[in-house]
């Protein structure tokens, strides 16, 4: 996991900075804001098969609930991995990054299953992303949860997400128009998209997650990579220190009315309650067959029965 690997590799992340590096995206220029409906704007620069940023699932939701009121987030696509043709440095081919997913697992204590990169390797990350661009177009809360669920479908099934069979399921499962979602994909999401790759190269984007906070009057916070839920809270606080942290129901039922899926990371962070013990409570609720658990050999996520997003 040596530093010259990662440069080589986007997809070799370094989980010590808790970032996915891309190459060659040094331009920088002043960040122009305006129009921000709510207190703070969070711009969250992002990529479908970005293991750091599957990594910082648990913060985003609960900053969510918890600064749902006083921030508005903006996803961006950032083209982690346009093919495999510049790589080098003994990172060739995609089989490379299977054991490396499975480290990160571990140290992100968030269900990842390297062996889609032995099984179905995806050849680039830019489909995922157009059809996120696309969905995007549609409904901006049906987006992110195809995203979300694009996501559990290449780091927990090991399904190659770049084919289209495996997008229309998940636009199916959040009610998304597949039809208007194909014709969209197929056209205008792919400008969307290259807008995006645009503007993370403007606001000096080196690798994913990368996200800004930033206020109406050009004042601007920077969370580079995955970190602890208080580092994403202190830059909601530094830019509107007025922002009330709102009180949400931390029960099982409400957690998995708002986010119908679950890991036990994720559920030990919104619930305030010790991962162990979390993961005993969940299991136990399959035992009550309220939800349904999915195991992986690094982990587990858990999706409450009977309901659709």
């Amino acid at each position: 996991m040596a530093n010259e690997t990662s440069k080589n590799n986007p997809l070799m992340c370094n989980p010590v900075d808790g970032i996915c590096e891309i190459l060659d995206n040094t331009t920088k220029t002043e960040i122009a804001v305006q129009n921000i409906k709510k207190s703070v704007k969070v711009v969250y620069f992002t990529d479908p098969i970005c293991s750091s940023c599957w990594g910082i699932e648990p913060q985003l939701r609960k900053l969510k609930l918890e600064y749902g009121n006083s921030i508005e987030i903006e996803y961006r696509m950032g083209g982690l991995l346009p093919d495999w043709s510049y790589n080098s440095g003994g990172i060739s081919k995609p089989s490379d990054v299977a054991h490396h997913w499975d480290e990160v697992s571990v140290y992100y204590d968030m269900p990842i299953d390297g062996d889609v990169w032995l099984e179905d390797p995806l050849s680039s990350s830019y489909p995922p992303s157009i059809a996120f661009k696309a969905a995007q177009i549609q409904s901006e809360e049906k987006a992110i949860s195809f995203l979300r669920e694009i996501r559990e479908m290449v780091f927990l099934k090991k399904k190659n997400i770049t084919k289209w069979e495996h997008l229309e399921t998940a636009a199916k499962k959040v009610g998304l128009n597949v039809k208007q979602l194909k014709t969209d994909f197929d056209g205008k999401a792919k400008t969307l998209f290259e807008e995006d790759l645009k503007l993370a190269k403007s606001y000096g984007v080196r690798g994913f997650p990368t996200i800004f906070f930033l206020d109406n009057f050009g004042n601007k916070e920077i969370v580079y990579g995955s970190k602890p839920y208080p580092f994403y809270e202190t830059s909601v606080l530094k830019l509107y220190p007025e922002a009330t942290k709102s009180e949400y129901s931390k029960n099982w039922e409400t957690l998995f009315s708002k986010y119908h899926s679950l890991t036990a990371k994720e559920f030990s962070e919104l619930s305030g309650t010790p991962k162990s013990e979390s993961e005993k409570q969940l299991n136990d609720l399959v035992t009550k067959e309220h939800l349904e658990k999915l195991m992986t050999k690094n982990g587990a996520i858990w999706t409450i029965k009977n309901t659709s997003r």
